[in-house]
């Protein structure tokens, strides 16, 4: 897990399938201020492929993302 970075709001989406941790995450990056990161959990693998093409076409940055089994954990800043 990248040590250096610093959460803002934490969301465990473990157990929930696409589209609903892409919605999920889309409506708590809302309640962050620009710069704010979000860490979130998911155990759906379309995570990794659904989570950065959200960020892209929304103006988010993907910070890191990392798997260790069914579990990945990513961070994402609100960018605007």
């Amino acid at each position: 897990m990248p040590q250096e970075i610093k959460s803002d709001q934490k969301l465990n989406l473990e157990g929930l399938l696409c589209p609903i941790p892409v919605v999920k995450v889309s409506q708590a990056i809302k309640s962050l201020p620009v710069g704010g990161v979000l860490e979130a959990t998911a155990t759906d693998p379309g995570v990794l492929a659904d989570i950065p093409a959200w960020a892209k076409s929304t103006g988010n940055e993907v910070l890191a993302m990392e798997r260790e089994g069914k579990v990945i954990t990513f961070f994402v800043k609100k960018v605007k």
